[in-house]
């Protein structure tokens, strides 16, 4: 594997990398998306960091590439949509700097309330500036946490235990969820309103983008606070700056903006009310070593295993949910791939997951068996956009769960329909992954093997030649599966140890008896 790591990666999830085997070459951020494009044709995984943004354009080439991962939380700076339909997983370490940014939220709070940017800069410029510095405390005053994720619970509960009052509001919070919650839970428009300090700790997305603008900022409390350590765009600047200078808001600090790098002529950098760093909340050793090294091994595991902790576009698996899994995995490709050549063009996919399914998590299952379906027709797919593609496509996919087994401890039925008619296959992986029934006839074949399937009049003779003719090709037989329909036909699921090619088919075809021959 060839992993390429962008914007300064700390060296510990590297490390990783190359104890697996694996190539690693580090550089500097790619700001332009051509630069990007080309050099992510060669990689199997890219990892970033804030700095390089990995749109669309930039993955115009990037044939090989089976993972993003973004050495943080947010995903902001990548094209998750563009990814998805490239088949490409999207990966990020959420919890690795969950204790940097809270306490960079919380420092900010300290900073704002005793003026501590203004009098250090007094200082070294060799005044005496207590006059007009003058602070506040913050044990009893009351905190409005917006987001209460991992950062946003963490800054309730480190401000709780200072002396403050805390309350929140959560957009992505159900209610039944913030019923359970010990905090007070209020509605954004209460918060604000109630709120000494608000902080903000949720995404940037298409609903919260300027969630905090000049409507919401005059609903605050005249001489409050408002501080923004999560995602830029949150807040509108222009707002905020006009709020300031009117006095309704007695300061604010600001971590993330709008555009980053923060332009150098931003009447943000002039407000004498305004505290501003650069993008630091995650920015501490513990956190980046942290980050690394949580996407490494997600990356690892995703690459080898299938699990798939910490993707934004896939549902999570475990490396142990991984495990119970992957011995499915290559019988879910083999049938894909055999449903797309009994049914070409099919329209309808109903996948049953029979007998004892409690501990198997069928998700990725179902998303590899489509895959698989689907790839053989064009375009790259993957379990990342298989179910995308197959929207597309006009594929419709149901799952069940449940039911007879069938003797069997799990039984998959698979059901594809389409222009060609309706074929059902059920399999299962005992004695290794084996078709033990093709459209109700009892067969028994590894559908992952060089297969001969077959439909003849039942009688004598036909399989016998089928035998000479390949011998005299030379090609083996390994397994020899025949079942009577019981309408005056037998099918047949001959095992061979290669591929039988196209003249050779039309020569086994002429045999008297024989209905249908191909290869799958």
């Amino acid at each position: 594997m060839r992993i390429l790591a962008l914007d300064g990666i700390h060296a510990d999830g590297l490390t990783l990398f190359r104890d697996a085997g694996w190539y690693v070459e580090t550089g500097e951020p790619i700001k332009d998306p051509a630069a990007l494009a080309e050099k992510l044709a060669d990689f199997d995984a890219v990892l970033v960091r804030s700095a390089t943004q990995v749109t669309a354009a930039s993955l115009a080439k990037a044939t090989r590439l089976k993972v993003i991962g973004r050495a943080g939380a947010g995903v902001d700076t990548i094209d998750v949509d563009a990814a998805t339909e490239r088949g490409i997983a999207v990966m990020n370490a959420p919890d690795g700097n969950t204790l940097a940014a809270a306490e960079h939220a919380i420092s900010l709070l300290f900073a704002l309330a005793r003026h501590i940017p203004k009098a250090d800069a007094g200082m070294k410029a060799g005044e005496w500036p207590k006059a007009g510095l003058t602070g506040f405390e913050v044990e009893g005053k009351r905190l409005g946490v917006i987001g209460l994720g991992r950062i946003g619970s963490t800054v309730a509960r480190k401000a709780a235990g200072v002396g403050m009052e805390v309350a929140a509001f959560d957009p992505f919070l159900p209610a039944s969820a913030a019923s359970r919650l010990s905090l007070p839970m209020k509605s954004l428009d209460e918060l604000l309103a109630w709120a000494d300090i608000i902080t903000l700790h949720i995404p940037r997305t298409k609903e919260t983008t300027n969630l905090i603008g000049e409507a919401q900022m005059r609903q605050m409390k005249k001489g409050s606070y408002l501080i923004n350590a999560a995602r830029g765009g949150l807040v509108d600047e222009e707002a905020l700056l006009r709020l300031l200078e009117e006095g309704h808001l007695a300061g604010a600090a600001l971590d993330t903006f709008v555009t980053e790098p923060l332009q150098k002529e931003s009447p943000l950098r002039n407000n004498p009310k305004l505290i501003l760093t650069p993008h630091l909340g995650a920015s501490t050793s513990e956190a980046q070593q942290a980050v690394s090294t949580i996407l490494a091994r997600q990356i690892i595991d995703f690459l080898k295993t299938g699990a798939v902790a910490g993707c934004v576009n896939l549902p999570p698996l475990s490396a142990e949910a991984a495990r119970e899994v992957g011995p499915w995995m290559p019988l879910m490709t083999a049938l894909g791939k055999l449903s797309a050549r009994l049914v070409p063009a099919a329209s309808k996919l109903q996948i049953t997951y029979a007998g004892r399914t409690e501990a198997l998590d069928t998700r990725p299952l179902s998303r590899l068996l489509v895959a698989a379906m689907l790839g053989s027709a064009s375009g790259r797919v993957t379990p990342v956009n298989a179910l995308h593609e197959a929207a597309a496509r006009g594929l419709e996919v149901s799952e069940t769960l449940g039911g007879d087994g069938d003797g069997f401890d799990r039984l998959l039925r698979i059901r594809v329909e389409g222009a060609a008619g309706v074929r059902e296959i059920e399999a299962t992986l005992h004695r290794g992954p084996r078709v033990v029934r093709l459209d109700g006839v009892e067969l028994d074949f590894d559908p992952g093997a060089h297969i001969l399937l077959m439909r003849n009049e039942d009688k004598p003779g036909v399989i016998g030649q089928i035998g000479s003719q390949l011998g005299a090709a030379g090609v083996n037989i390994i397994n020899f599966s025949l079942g009577a329909k019981g309408d005056g036909e037998a099918v047949a699921a001959i095992t061979v140890d290669r591929e039988v090619s196209g003249a050779q088919l039309q020569e086994l075809r002429k045999i008297p008896g024989i209905v249908s021959l191909e290869m799958m």
